[in-house]
């Protein structure tokens, strides 16, 4: 996985991460509201570590998503065929706040 900086001012942060096929994110939580935008790819998972859960879904170009905070530790799975690259736009409760702190071990 890679992720860019795009931007940093106040309690705004917007970072591009990219997913090639098979790659997944590092275990984390979220600890904002964000606004996710998808540049690329057909279908991602997110895999919950508590339950073992997977949720997969179909995504597309220009698909835009809302999400609030959660406590609950997960990461992406790129189960596409293609490339998943995504712009997320973080509103922080404070300016130095991590949005996606990595949680455990990697596995």
């Amino acid at each position: 996985m890679s992720e860019e900086l795009l931007y940093a001012k106040g309690n705004i942060l917007v970072r591009r991460a990219i997913l090639d096929p098979g790659e997944s994110s590092a275990w984390h939580i979220d600890t904002c509201d964000r606004l996710t935008v998808i540049l690329s790819g057909d279908r991602i998972a997110i895999e919950f570590r508590e339950s073992g859960e997977t949720h997969e879904f179909d995504v597309h170009p220009g698909r835009v998503d809302w999400d609030e905070p959660t406590s609950e530790e997960h990461r992406a799975i790129n189960v596409g065929q293609c490339r998943y690259e995504e712009v997320v736009t973080f509103f922080l409760s404070k300016s130095a706040q991590d949005p996606q702190p990595k949680t455990g071990q990697e596995v």
